[in-house]
């Protein structure tokens, strides 16, 4: 069965076919930088030309429906396409990169319980008082590098206290997640030397970890208390040996917080600031809603300024057999076996066809057309704190007055690699007090 009509009469679809009839290469670098730099209009064409966009490298899903069609069939659209990069960093299998396993099942369901939705009161003010810091600090200078001065620090902050993985010190930490992930997520074209440093991190991060468990055994045995921290959690559990969560598990599970936390909560904070920096009358409702004790009626506006630019904008999948992605619609597609599928939510949370008004900004959206933290098999397992973690350092930055985006190219998003903030210089108190 064949895809949609993909004949093209302009735009990005005819500019993809004139390179790609004349030079492969060069079309596919066309999309990747189109990804980069113009997603939405891309990916606004794509949904209604070409949905099921086939590439000789890739396919990109567009709509809502097939994107969580993809994300909910992990026996034929599996993590394949990143799983073994973090296996290698990790020392071991991670339950990210395992589908429908008993594996994936158990590891999953023990972290879950950890991360328990009651802590989310808590780590929420946790993030608010990291956040209270950092500006503090920036306040005098007119100023903040919200990254690297914030946002970053917050995560890290949490990883620390309530994760109970602090690292042998913040910016080692830092320099570990940013390896595998970038390997993990980032490595398109493989690039070996950033596999080498991703599997050197993983290394020292699991070494890091197997010294500080045998501490916190110690500690237990001892009668010494401990804080009410993850790793304390899972140190003092006792399961039967045959369930089969060894020492190993625990430290592959605890290296996996940091990795899902400490790049995409910031990156999140960064895209909803920007966004509703960018919308003057938007920011008026934002700020006012700050002040309100129930923080739902701020987080909506955080949550729906990330729709239009969200951290992650493509899953990537590998198609494990022959499969028919939308089955029964005009768009019906033969995907074959061995395709690297790019699902892509940033598209999806843009279809008319599921979300009313897509390009309005809208407080009214329910929650279900959210895919910030993914779908099916691998949605976010730490969903509830990370809620709160970012909502509410957006909303204690968003308390100070004057925060304001700065000219260019202070206030611009510096990107490294081209998708993880980097820096990101805000405005705060008077105009003019900037030092």
């Amino acid at each position: 069965m064949g895809a949609v009509d993909q004949t093209t009469t302009g735009g990005h679809l005819e500019r993809y076919d004139e390179a790609l009839a004349r030079d492969p290469i060069s079309a596919f670098g066309l999309v990747r930088e189109w990804l980069r730099s113009d997603w939405r209009a891309l990916f606004a064409e794509l949904r209604e030309r070409r949905p099921i966009f086939v590439t000789p490298a890739f396919t990109v899903v567009t709509r809502f429906a097939d994107v969580t069609e993809v994300l909910s069939r992990e026996t034929v659209f599996s993590v394949r396409a990143f799983g073994p990069r973090l296996d290698a960093a990790l020392g071991g299998p991670f339950m990210l990169g395992r589908d429908a396993t008993p594996m994936n099942w158990r590891d999953k369901g023990l972290m879950q319980v950890m991360l328990d939705p009651r802590d989310v009161a808590g780590v929420r003010e946790l993030a608010g008082r990291l956040a209270d810091e950092r500006l503090d600090i920036a306040w005098p200078s007119g100023g903040v590098e919200a990254v690297h001065g914030l946002f970053r620090p917050v995560a890290l902050g949490v990883s620390a206290t309530y994760f109970g993985f602090p690292g042998p010190d913040a910016q080692t930490l830092s320099r570990w997640t940013r390896a595998i992930v970038t390997d993990g997520f980032a490595n398109f074209l493989g690039d070996p030397k950033i596999q080498a440093a991703s599997v050197r991190a993983g290394s020292e991060m699991i070494a890091y970890l197997r010294e500080r468990l045998a501490e916190r055994r110690a500690a237990l045995r001892a009668g010494r208390r401990l804080p009410d921290d993850v790793f304390t959690r899972l140190a003092a559990t006792a399961l039967p040996a045959e369930i089969g969560v060894d020492d190993e598990r625990i430290l592959i599970n605890m290296a996996g917080l940091p990795l899902g936390f400490v790049e995409s909560a910031p990156g999140a904070m960064v895209e909803a600031v920007e966004q509703l920096l960018l919308r003057p009358e938007v920011l008026a409702q934002a700020i006012e809603a700050a002040g309100d004790p129930d923080p739902a009626r701020f987080d909506r506006h955080v949550w729906e300024a990330l729709r239009f630019n969200p951290f992650f904008k493509l899953l990537p999948r590998l198609c494990e057999r022959d499969y028919v992605l939308a089955a029964g619609t005009p768009r019906a597609t033969m995907i074959p076996a061995g395709t690297l599928v790019l699902a892509a939510p940033a598209s999806a949370m843009f279809d008319a066809d599921v979300v009313a008004e897509p390009e309005e900004f809208r407080l009214d959206r329910p929650g279900h057309h959210q895919l910030f933290f993914g779908f099916g098999q691998h949605a976010c397992l730490g969903v509830h704190p990370a809620r709160a973690v970012i909502c509410e350092a957006v909303r204690r930055l968003l308390l100070r007055p004057g925060v304001r985006l700065l000219p260019p190219p202070e206030g611009r998003v510096v990107r490294a690699g081209g998708i993880f903030p980097d820096r990101f210089v805000l405005g705060l108190g008077a105009e003019g007090q900037e030092q």
